[in-house]
C-alpha cells in the first residue's frame, strides 16, 4: 500500500526546521554605550547563546517523539487497511459464490428439462420407426414367399435345361477327347524330330562359342595391358599437377589465417565488454529471482484457499456429472437399440434390392427373347405361301390308331424329369411341329443342294475328259 497523505505532514515538516531566534535588535543605550563598554555586549550575548542551547535540544527531542509516533501510527493503519481489504475480499468472494451456484442451478433445471424433452422426442421417433420395419418386414416377408415360389418353377425349369445339356456336353467332350488324342500322338512325334535337330544345332553353337570365346580372351588381354600403361603415365601427369596446386592452396590458407587474426582482435575487445554487462545483469536477476520467490509464497497461499473452494465445487458438480453419466448411457443404449434395428433394416433392403435387381434383369432377358421370337414370327408369317397360309401345318403321317395311342400316353402322368419339364411348354406343340417341319425342309434342301453339286462336279469332269480327248483327236493327223 502507498503512504497516504496526512493532515498532519505540514505540521511536522514545521517541526523540524523550528524558527530561528529573533534577532536582538541593540537599544539605543547599548548603541551608545557600544563603543565605551564592548564587554557587556558580548557577556550578554553569550548568555542568550547559553539560553538558547537547551531549547533546541528540547525541541529536537519533541521531534524525534513526533516522528516516532507517526511513524507507528502509520504501520498500524496499514496492518488495519490490510485486514479490512482481505475482510471485503472474503465477503465478496462468498457472495459471487452463492451467486455462480443460484445461477448453475438454474442453468441445471433448464437442462434437465430440455433432457426431458429431448428424451420424449426420441422415443416417439424410435416407435415410429419400430412402426415402419414392422411393415417394412410384413412387406419383405410376402416379397420373399413370392421370389420363393418363382425361383422354385425356375430351378425346375432348369434342371431339365441342364439335363439336356449334360447329355450333349458328354458327347462332344468324347469327340474333343477322340481329338486331343490323335493330335497329341502327332504332337510328340514332331517334338522327338525336333528334339534331334536342336541337339545337333546346340553341339555346333557350342563349338563355335568356344573358338570366339578363346579369339575374345587373347584381344582382350592385349587391350588390358595398353591400357594399364595409359593409365600410368596419366597418374604421373596428374599428380605432378596436384602438388603445384597444393603449394598455392597453402599459400592462400596463410594469408586468409592472417586477415582473420586481424580482423577478430576488435571482436574480443567488445566480448570482455559484455562479458561484464553480463555479469552485472546476473546480480540484478538474482535480485528479481528473490522478489519473484516471495510473490510466488503468496500466490501459493491464495492458491491452497482456492483449491478448499474448488474442492466443494468438484464435489457438488461430481454429484451432477454421475447424474448426466447414468441419463447418458440410457441414452446411449436407446441409440444402440435403434443403430441396430437400422442396420437390420438396411441389410433386409440390401438382399431385397439386390434380389429385386436380379430378377429385373431375368425378365429383362425373357422380354428380349420375347421380342426376338415375335420378330422371327412375324418374318416367317411374311415368308409362308399361300397354301401355308391356309394349312399352316403338315398333316400327321401317323395312322388313327397311332394317334389315339400316343395322346393315351400324353394324357398319362408323366414320371421321367423330361417329361415334366415338357408340360410346361404344352402350349408350343403346334410351334414346335412347325419348327420341325422348317428343319426337315432345310435338311431335304442340303442334301439336294449336296447332290446337286455331286452331279455338276461329274459333269464338269466328264466335259473336261471330253474336252481332252477333242485336243488329242485334233493334234492326230
Amino acid at each position: 500500500m502507498g503512504r497516504r497523505n496526512w493532515p498532519w505532514r505540514g505540521h511536522h515538516a514545521d517541526l523540524r526546521h523550528p524558527p530561528t531566534p529573533p534577532a536582538v535588535s541593540p537599544s539605543p543605550a547599548m548603541a551608545g554605550s557600544r563603543f565605551t563598554a564592548p564587554t557587556a555586549a558580548e557577556a550578554e550575548l553569550l548568555l542568550l547563546q547559553k539560553q538558547a542551547l537547551p531549547e533546541e535540544e528540547a525541541a529536537k527531542a519533541k521531534r524525534e517523539l513526533l516522528t516516532r509516533f507517526l511513524q507507528e501510527k502509520l504501520s498500524r493503519e496499514e496492518q488495519s487497511s490490510k485486514r479490512g481489504l482481505h475482510k471485503v475480499r472474503t465477503a465478496w468472494r462468498s457472495a459471487r459464490r452463492k451467486t455462480k451456484d443460484q445461477e448453475l442451478r438454474q442453468d441445471i433445471e433448464i437442462l434437465s428439462q430440455t433432457f426431458t424433452r429431448v428424451i420424449d422426442c426420441k422415443d416417439g421417433v424410435i416407435e415410429a420407426l419400430v412402426r415402419e420395419l414392422e411393415e417394412a418386414e410384413e412387406q419383405h416377408s410376402r416379397a420373399l414367399r413370392s421370389h420363393l415360389h418363382l425361383t422354385d418353377q425356375l430351378l425346375h425349369l432348369q434342371r431339365g435345361r441342364l439335363g439336356y445339356l449334360e447329355e450333349g456336353f458328354n458327347a462332344q467332350v468324347d469327340t474333343l477327347k477322340a481329338d486331343f488324342e490323335a493330335e497329341r500322338r502327332t504332337i510328340l512325334e514332331q517334338q522327338e524330330w525336333e528334339s534331334c535337330c536342336l541337339r545337333d544345332m546346340a553341339l555346333a553353337m557350342e563349338q563355335d562359342h568356344a573358338r570366339n570365346h578363346h579369339e575374345a580372351m587373347l584381344n582382350f588381354q592385349s587391350a588390358r595391358d595398353d591400357i594399364k600403361n595409359k593409365c600410368w603415365q596419366e597418374q604421373q601427369y596428374c599428380r605432378l599437377q596436384l602438388v603445384a596446386r597444393l603449394e598455392k592452396l597453402w599459400d592462400q590458407i596463410q594469408e586468409a589465417r592472417q586477415n582473420y587474426t586481424q580482423a577478430t582482435e576488435k571482436k574480443k575487445v567488445e566480448f570482455e565488454a559484455l562479458k561484464k554487462k553480463c555479469e552485472k545483469s546476473s546480480w540484478d536477476i538474482d535480485a528479481q529471482a528473490k522478489k519473484l520467490q516471495n510473490l510466488q509464497e503468496m500466490v501459493t497461499t491464495t492458491r491452497a484457499q482456492i483449491a478448499a473452494h474448488l474442492q466443494e465445487s468438484e464435489k457438488q458438480n461430481q454429484r451432477i456429472r454421475e447424474d448426466k453419466e447414468h441419463a447418458l448411457q440410457k441414452l446411449q443404449k436407446l441409440r444402440a437399440q435403434s443403430s441396430q434395428a437400422r442396420a437390420t433394416a438396411h441389410t433386409h433392403l440390401v438382399t431385397l434390392t439386390c434380389q429385386c435387381s436380379a430378377t429385373l434383369k431375368v425378365l429383362q432377358q425373357l422380354v428380349e427373347k420375347a421380342q426376338r421370337i415375335l420378330r422371327l414370327a412375324e418374318m416367317c408369317r411374311r415368308l409362308e405361301t399361300e397354301e401355308e397360309e391356309v394349312l399352316p401345318f403338315y398333316p400327321s403321317s401317323l395312322a388313327e390308331q397311332e394317334q389315339q395311342n400316343a395322346r393315351k400316353v400324353l394324357e398319362q402322368p408323366p414320371i421321367e424329369p423330361l417329361a415334366l419339364a415338357l408340360q410346361d411348354y404344352v402350349g408350343l406343340e403346334q410351334f414346335w411341329k412347325r419348327f420341325n417341319k422348317a428343319k426337315l425342309e432345310e435338311k431335304v434342301l442340303e442334301q439336294a443342294r449336296a447332290a446337286l453339286a455331286d452331279r455338276n462336279q461329274n459333269l464338269r469332269g466328264l466335259l473336261q475328259q471330253h474336252l481332252a480327248g477333242v485336243a488329242i483327236n485334233q493334234k492326230m493327223p
